[in-house]
């Protein structure tokens, strides 16, 4: 017999039984920086320059946006712009297996 939850991916499944969700947001364009905050007070640093929409976007455009699916993704309707908390997991996730070759070795 399934769950409902077998149908999910690893990430998926760590959304849906830890109940991580986005509380909020910064942005700091000039960086090509924004930052989320979880509900789990971990807090993520991504690139705006992968999201053509947001790269070209203001701090008050940035700003002006909508937490969606109960803080699963975000959505700046001015923008018509939507990512996901699985999406920003993903890239995280990845970033830290593989570092940006960009990143200068410490």
């Amino acid at each position: 017999m399934s769950t409902s939850v077998n149908q999910y991916d690893a990430i998926e499944r760590l959304i849906f039984e830890e109940g991580l969700r986005i509380n909020a947001l910064d942005f700091h364009p000039e960086l090509d920086l924004m930052i989320i905050v979880l509900n789990t007070k971990a807090v993520f640093h991504h690139k705006l320059s992968p999201y053509k929409l947001l790269k070209k976007a203001d701090k008050s455009q940035l700003m002006n946006y909508q937490l969606i699916g109960e803080g699963t993704g975000i959505h700046w309707p001015n923008l018509d712009e939507d990512l996901s908390l699985k999406g920003i997991l993903q890239d995280v996730l990845r970033k830290a297996v593989k570092p940006d070759n960009d990143a200068l070795a410490a």
